[in-house]
């Protein structure tokens, strides 16, 4: 167990950042960090009526006590034939639309929307359940409205007017921007936002508004929203939002993304402790920089990286959870509820965590050091309490690449033929595993292939997609035999294989060896299915070993002087994870903080009642 000391300078500035004079009307509508349950991380583009109301039904007899409160149908659901997740392979599909051009619930999916209804049925049921009803929409005007050119409700526009057809998403076929510079752009924005207002939506989550920055079009959405008579909480997507942009997103959104999406790996987790510290003293009542949805519990139903339950161990859950509540970020669910078992229930109904992240003051969690991948972090409570999180990150490499028997150089779309050559001396092992680790961009478009991946030994050249694997995992999707990632050809440098393995990263394939093999022989490269992606990213290390690639690392303690915190003792303290309060500090405090954990404490001055 490593002892370490962290001395602490003092923090006499240590408090939130106070709301101006004016304060816009907008923030009274997320006065603490948005709490609630998304569509997204468990059923993609694909999600139904069904589901939905399933979800509803289990946050409101489990949830909704403990403040979770908002309902969000996320990504595409006006699309009949959405089914997996993989939009470009929908482009020129016809979309549920009214007259107008404006994007209508798919009736095959939402049965109540039948008939123009849109999404009032639904919002109506979730309300009824005193719940709060939100969608996801991206940025623009559809593609088939501007086609069809079809008139701008409310105005004398007509979509030709509206579009920028030179400005489209990077990956999704439906929309083109939106010259929100022009009258006919606040028309446009104008007009859908009074028909969601019609439908009762109470959230919006704006897509491809973040990265690139789309900052004239976030100004026309939040002018439409102030004129729509309806109070609607303003998401913008992805990220990473600019953090040179924070003045301006705290202007005119209740929230927005400071990652790009956050799925269930330790290095995403690990990289949003550094996105969440860049963004100090842009939190507060009404603004929250956003870390994304909460991959717990059953996952990927239909979407991102396959049917599974989360990835996360139970000390990284609860290490993601008190970032989190620290921040503070807003809280969005990403699993199908009714799958949960009793472990994930106990994380979302501990009120003494959740007190935190929704604490009246609405200060932000600071980063009080960092030493050695230890941190400490602390966030000002109402009442002048503190709440304090230990966090032990441990290493940032995923994997002890000091013992790879093969690690290639870094995998671009610069380098030549986008592939590596990889021949390994295997001799006397029993295990394979084979390893595809992303290049420290932290971008989710790393397809990647073991093209004609095959075994030496003494019965001459075997393939080893022909034997079962004994374990494998996929940072997206699902790994496949003789196929990409995405289930298309095996497609690298223009090249197209039938054999081979199609993953993405990070990912692990464990294989038991057959006797006597001597050598290892594959073409690591990038498919296709992520080069051909309009946008930066794609980039690979390939690795092989011939044991467990996977890190072990030791617990810690950390100890922390309540003179760095701007307190005094004595104080008592309360670990709010266990429910359970522990000596009181007089002059600091020490806690063991597992690998990858973290612990999360109540700090109160005994003068202080």
């Amino acid at each position: 167990m490593n002892r370490i000391l962290l001395m602490i300078g003092s923090v006499a500035g240590f408090a939130a950042m106070a709301a101006g004079d004016t304060m816009p009307a907008y923030w009274k509508f997320a006065p603490a960090p948005p709490m609630g349950w998304n569509s997204y991380d468990a059923f993609g583009d694909s999600v139904t009526e069904d589901e939905i109301l399933a979800n509803a039904r289990y946050q409101k007899e489990h949830l909704l006590a403990h403040g979770w409160n908002y309902v969000i149908v996320d990504y595409r659901w006006y699309d009949p034939g959405a089914f997996n997740n993989n939009p470009n392979s929908r482009t020129n599909a016809e979309l549920s639309a009214d007259n107008f051009g404006r994007l209508l619930p798919a009736p095959n999916r939402f049965p109540s929307a039948a008939d123009g209804k849109g999404f009032k049925p639904l919002a109506d049921q979730v309300h009824a359940m005193g719940l709060k009803f939100g969608i996801h929409v991206m940025r623009g005007i559809p593609r088939q409205a501007v086609k069809a050119n079809t008139p701008i409700e409310g105005s004398d526009f007509k979509a030709a007017d509206v579009a920028n057809t030179n400005n489209k998403c990077g990956w999704c076929p439906d929309m083109f921007g939106v010259d929100a510079a022009k009258p006919a752009g606040q028309a446009w924005y104008d007009s859908i936002v009074r028909l969601y207002a019609e439908w009762g939506v109470d959230f919006i989550k704006v897509d491809d508004l973040s990265s690139p920055y789309a900052e004239k079009e976030i100004e026309a959405i939040r002018n439409a929203i102030d004129k729509c008579g309806r109070a609607i909480v303003f998401s913008t997507s992805p990220g990473e939002t600019p953090v040179s942009k924070g003045d301006h997103v705290q202007a005119h959104a209740n929230m927005w993304r400071i990652s790009g999406d956050f799925w269930d790996d330790w290095k995403s987790l690990d990289h949003n402790f550094d996105l969440l510290a860049a963004w100090r003293g842009h939190a507060g009542p009404g603004h929250w920089p956003d870390a994304d949805m909460i991959p717990l519990g059953h996952i990927g139903k239909r979407s991102v990286g396959g049917n599974r339950t989360t990835r996360f161990t139970k000390d990284e859950q609860i290490t993601m959870m008190t970032l989190w509540v620290l921040a503070p970020s807003p809280l969005m669910l990403g699993m199908n509820m009714p799958q949960n078992d009793e472990w994930t229930l106990s994380l979302l109904t501990n009120d003494e965590v959740v007190a935190v992240n929704q604490d009246a003051l609405g200060s932000q969690g600071i980063r009080i050091s960092q030493t050695n991948g230890l941190e400490v972090w602390a966030k000002n409570l109402s009442g002048g309490a503190k709440a304090v999180g230990l966090f032990n990150r441990g290493s940032v490499a995923q994997f002890d690449d000091s013992r790879a028997a093969f690690k290639s150089p870094l995998i671009t779309r610069k380098t030549p033929g986008h592939s590596v050559e990889i021949d390994v001396d295997i001799t006397g092992a029993k295990k394979l595993f084979l390893v595809v680790d992303e290049g420290g961009d932290n971008f989710v478009c790393d397809h990647a292939d073991w093209i004609e991946p095959r075994l030496i030994g003494p019965q001459g050249e075997q393939k080893l997609t022909a034997l079962k694997w004994v374990s494998a995992t996929c940072g997206w999707k699902e790994i496949a035999v003789g196929k990409s990632v995405s289930g298309n050809e095996l497609i690298v440098d223009g090249k197209t294989c039938a054999d081979g393995l199609g993953t993405h990263s990070p990912s692990v394939i464990e294989y038991d060896l057959p006797a006597g093999c001597t050598r290892f022989k594959a073409l690591g490269g990038l498919d296709h299915g992520g080069v051909s992606q309009k946008m930066a990213g794609a980039t690979v290390h390939f690795l092989v070993f011939t044991n467990d690639p996977r890190k072990t690392e030791e617990g810690a303690t950390i100890s922390v002087p309540l003179q760095s915190l701007g307190l005094a003792g004595p104080c008592r303290v309360r670990d709010l994870w266990k429910r359970k309060d522990l000596e009181s500090a007089t002059d600091s405090f020490s806690q063991s903080v597992p690998p990858h954990g973290a612990i999360l404490l109540r700090l109160r001055p005994e003068s202080v009642r």
